[in-house]
């Protein structure tokens, strides 16, 4: 999954994305709302973490911009704790959540799975692949008997195949929501990941689409 993180205080924007890559996430930072404004009407994120004080456009006005622009990816507000008034007017902009500051990363981190689910409109707080959970802490599957290991990339492949069960997904929007804005991306990487990931599942998980792409089909 791929997450634009947009916070203009240095420390706290590198804190936080090295936990989310820990955490299994491909992370972009911008620390000014024009750039944030940009990067999010021309990049498919699946998750914003959006600070309001910015420098050059407010994030309250970068957030009222995307949704005009029909952005409706999931955006989680970051405030200063007693800022009341900047929360509402983020809800009044569009915000999917907020929080206030400081806080715990792992209550952001469970934040950002909450809005993940409900926007792929899964009900369950799991993933099972078969006789499989998916452990998002450990990134691994996990059964009664087992752990399957997995590397960071298909982690988070397998991720999205999981909250996108059942589309057809090409190999261009499988690479754009695994890969960070400055790494280096060749979509045909992700066929050797997508065969690594049925050597483990078994090949009947995931099917290919000529010419589309690849469908996860449980």
């Amino acid at each position: 999954m791929r997450l634009l993180l947009v916070e203009d205080e240095e420390a706290l924007s590198k804190r936080l994305k090295t936990s989310f890559k820990r955490a299994g996430f491909a992370v972009d930072i911008v620390n000014n709302g024009i750039d944030a404004e940009y990067m999010g009407n021309e990049i498919d994120y699946d998750m914003v973490v959006l600070d309001l004080g910015l420098p050059k456009k407010s994030g309250i006005d970068v957030l009222a911009s995307w949704r005009e622009n029909n952005r409706e990816i999931p955006v989680i507000i970051l405030t200063a704790r007693d800022a009341w008034h900047e929360r509402v007017d983020g809800f009044k902009a569009g915000a999917d959540d907020y929080l206030g500051k400081p806080f715990h990363f792992e209550e952001l981190l469970v934040r950002v799975q909450a809005l993940l689910r409900r926007n792929s409109a899964k009900t369950s707080h799991q993933f099972s692949i078969g006789e499989y959970l998916l452990d998002e802490d450990k990134q691994c599957l996990v059964s009664d008997n087992e752990t399957l290991e997995l590397t960071g990339i298909e982690f988070r492949l397998l991720r999205y195949f999981l909250m996108h069960k059942g589309e057809i997904l090409s190999k261009t929007k499988l690479t754009e929501h695994v890969y960070e804005n400055d790494a280096d991306k060749d979509s045909n990487v992700i066929e050797v990941y997508v065969n690594h990931l049925r050597k483990i599942l078994g090949k009947d998980f995931i099917k290919t689409r000529r010419g589309q792409g690849y469908m996860y089909t449980g």
